[in-house]
């Protein structure tokens, strides 16, 4: 127990502090803009931050900055909108318990969202602890992005009957979770009552579409979204339960799938209102012929635990060695999705940027700017990615009047690049600073959160 503790000697808290608090004046001086209201740059800019929120914004050579303020000279630098993770599994008690249990793997994560510009999550397997870190984070208590959370998953154990699933949704809704998530194993009768209770009550539902409920019915049901594109490739491959297996999110009958339903599919998909959170960048760790060793070796791979990565290489070498897989299918089907989320997105479906973390090779906070890559791999603008993860986000929440863009009197959750993402999405991995609720943290200060958790 005492080795794995000094697995996260993070340097929070006391030890390591944003250099501008939220009552600080911080004035970002020479900037190029990117306000994410549509596709465009505006240069030579100065944002003035007070109070958590942009104050003002307007050309440097005429808007003033505050006396006292903190000035960031960012000459030659951009600005976009915090980042945005919709699939987070924050550390629940339990996960915890393996790392120490002390809070500092959870305190871990959170920071490693925030050094990589991801100031806003939705964690996907909630836990009635994460009720009380959210309210942490929103105070100040810890360094971490704004926490959105499902209650724990509905799924064949754990609402095995409608009357269970109908209790569920109401505690859930009265303790104050943002959302439910829906795992595999929901019988359909069992899924209806969770969805009218749930359209009762107010609150939505999220996650998996289980066999037994499907796209058609999921669509109907109005999810607020589907993760994974689960469900897409069965669809269009005909499979219905009792036909045969159909694999990890439709594997197996990727070859069977007819894409002349696709446009058919995405337009009922975008008319329903129901989002999508693709997570393709998951499907490198589970289904890419790509070598389980090498992935193991990534170099983000060092800020989470021995044990934790050496579990997600076997169960990468494991899924290889399934008598089902077939590396060129991998390739075919991760292809076929590419497909499938260019064709939501073109047909206006609502895309929120997501990428399962953390999970097999996925480290919380990197693997968004992995997410933002291939969705331009599958045929996104790099402006079109970034929305994902932008103003999408606020699109989704209902906060686009306070968030998801740069612009006077929005939440400063900022992230300064040292080169233009509109260029190359490669560059939302340049981050010069992150600014979380107007809490300014430069280069030095990402750099002393990521060092602090750095395995010894």
């Amino acid at each position: 127990m005492h080795r794995v503790l000094a697995l996260f000697a993070l340097a929070s808290g006391a030890v390591v502090q944003p250099v501008a608090s939220q009552d600080s004046i911080t004035a970002i001086t020479g900037v190029t803009v990117i306000p994410m209201d549509r596709e465009r740059t505006i240069e030579h800019q100065t944002v003035v931050v007070r109070g958590g929120r942009i104050a003002a914004l307007g050309p440097a050579a005429s808007t003033p900055v505050p006396a006292g303020a903190i000035r960031v000279d960012s000459r030659g630098k951009y600005l976009i909108p915090g980042l945005a993770e919709m699939h987070a599994h924050i550390p629940t008690p339990q996960v915890e318990a393996q790392f120490g249990g002390d809070g500092r793997y959870t305190a871990a994560v959170l920071a490693l969202f925030v050094a990589n510009g991801v100031t806003t999550i939705r964690g996907m397997l909630g836990h009635a602890s994460h009720l009380a870190l959210r309210e942490r984070v929103r105070a100040g208590e810890l360094i971490g992005p704004t926490i959105y959370t499902s209650g724990p998953s509905f799924n064949g154990n754990s609402a095995p009957d409608p009357q269970t699933a109908r209790r569920m949704v109401l505690e859930q809704h009265a303790a104050g979770y943002d959302v439910l998530k829906i795992h595999p194993g929901l019988s359909r009768e069992t899924f209806d009552a969770l969805a009218r209770v749930a359209d009762s009550v107010g609150i939505r539902f999220a996650g998996h579409v289980p066999a037994a409920v499907g796209l058609e019915r999921a669509l109907e049901a109005r999810y607020a979204s589907i993760e994974h594109v689960d469900g897409f490739v069965e669809y269009l491959a005909g499979w219905r339960p009792g036909s045969g297996p159909a694999g990890f999110f439709g594997f197996t009958v990727t070859d069977q799938a007819d894409e002349s339903k696709l446009a058919g599919i995405a337009r009922r998909t975008r008319d329903a209102g129901v989002w999508i959170v693709p997570t393709q960048a998951l499907m490198d760790g589970f289904v890419s012929a790509e070598d389980a060793a090498a992935m193991g070796r990534r170099p983000e791979l060092r800020y989470l635990p021995a044990p934790l990565v050496e579990q997600w290489v076997r169960a990468k070498r494991d899924a290889q060695a399934q008598p089902s897989y077939d590396a060129e299918r991998a390739r075919r089907f991760i292809a076929l999705r590419g497909r499938i989320i260019k064709a939501l997105h073109d047909a206006g479906v609502g895309v929120a940027l997501g990428s399962d973390a953390p999970q097999v090779m996925n480290v919380p906070g990197f693997s968004v700017h992995r997410e933002l890559a291939v969705m331009v791999a599958a045929g996104l603008k790099p402006y079109q990615a970034l929305e994902t993860g932008t103003r999408n986000i606020a699109a989704y929440f209902g906060t686009l009047d306070r968030s998801g863009t740069v612009a006077e009197g929005k939440v400063a959750d900022l992230v300064l690049l040292d080169a233009d993402p509109l260029t190359d999405i490669a560059n939302t991995t340049r981050i010069a600073g992150v600014m979380a609720r107007g809490r300014w943290m430069p280069r030095a200060v990402l750099d002393s959160l990521l060092n602090g958790i750095v395995p010894r």
